[in-house]
């Protein structure tokens, strides 16, 4: 496969006076597996739309390899998209529609043959081809749908929320699946997807959107431990926010005063503390005198397997703590006193 770049330059698109993507900046590397995350609306799957060219945007660039492709028609861009539904010709065999768009391009039958084997192959549904689409599974249908895209060879694959159709254990399945064969073919490609563990757990970088903007773009890792904002930070896995005023190198707040964490330089004024639910311990007694403690009432508990989720009070500041669950420990129960521990050095502040 080809590994081709891709940018967007300030591109806008508006459906009347509604604004869908605002100055869009983007640029994907060669062979990266990319993520568009959001919620419904923030405008992902029209950038995947329109990167596939069936939106056309009002002002910006669409650049291939550098070269401006916004005035190319879909068929000539070379870019395979697999939709949510699958678009599966219900009529044909799984051959006949991995076959599809090689037959349109006027291949010759023999190239068409084994460009759909390999394709197939790929995918691990060989032995499928002269099945209909109904007599699969979800899973195969997704995998159907794929190996067509990837028999055209095309530049740039794009990929729209591929996985929302199938139960949590095949999700799961298949997004390891994607991942492996993405790595193994080398070509670039775009997810579209609203699941922030889908995003974290296959993109090598996620662009995140909101009301038609990217509000942060980075690897997995940057975005959960650095958010720039609060939408990301809430957005990208669980937070707790605790508003704060930073000066002289500390930053007070409702849980008291604790020196400024390591990157937040001489930021002045109203913030929010951030901190994940994993990084707060809860004690019978304030413990290791280098957490900052805090008392504290257990207001809600939710066993979810391998930790606990405990809801608790301190103060007028609801708190979020994940404890890792052990065989035979009661833990707290809701109205216990407790005391909260909050690490210094994985406190974040972003902008209140």
């Amino acid at each position: 496969m080809n590994q081709a770049s891709l940018e967007c330059r300030h591109i806008s698109l508006s459906y009347g006076a509604t604004p869908v993507l605002r100055d869009i900046d983007l640029k994907i590397e060669p062979g990266e597996f990319f993520a568009l995350l959001g919620p419904s609306g923030s405008g992902k799957s029209t950038l995947l739309r329109l990167i596939a060219g069936f939106n056309q945007h009002q002002s910006g660039e669409l650049l291939v390899d550098g070269q401006d492709i916004s005035a190319v028609p879909p068929h000539l861009r070379n870019i395979g998209m697999v939709f949510q539904n699958y678009a599966l010709w219900p009529h044909m065999t799984v051959g006949e529609n991995v076959a599809f768009g090689l037959e349109e391009r006027r291949l010759p039958r023999a190239t068409v043959r084994e460009k759909v084997g390999r394709a197939l192959d790929l995918v691990g549904l060989a032995e499928y081809a002269g099945r209909r689409p109904g007599q699969l599974s979800g899973g195969q249908q997704q995998r159907v749908a794929l190996a067509r895209t990837l028999a055209i060879e095309p530049r740039v694959l794009l990929l729209d929320e591929p996985l929302s159709n199938l139960d949590a254990k095949l999700r799961h399945h298949m997004r390891r699946e994607l991942v492996a064969m993405q790595k193994q073919l080398s070509i670039t490609t775009i997810f579209v997807t609203h699941d922030q563990e889908e995003a974290m757990t296959t993109a090598d970088r996620i662009a995140v959107m909101h009301q038609g903007v990217i509000q942060q773009v980075g690897a997995p890792t940057a975005l959960y431990d650095d958010p720039v904002n609060r939408f990301v930070a809430e957005f990208v896995g669980t937070i707790n926010l605790v508003p704060g005023e930073a000066s002289a190198g500390t930053v007070a707040s409702s849980l008291g005063t604790v020196g400024l964490p390591a990157g937040s330089g001489s930021r002045t004024g109203r913030v929010e503390i951030a901190f994940r639910p994993h990084s707060v311990a809860l004690s019978a007694a304030p413990g290791n005198a280098s957490r900052h403690w805090v008392a504290a009432t257990v207001s809600e508990r939710e066993f979810l397997g391998e930790f606990v989720r405990y809801r608790v009070r301190a103060g007028d500041v609801e708190l979020i703590a994940d404890q890792p669950h052990a065989l035979g420990d009661p833990g707290f129960a809701p109205g216990a006193r407790v005391h909260v521990g909050v690490d210094p050095g994985q406190l974040r502040l972003i902008p209140a």
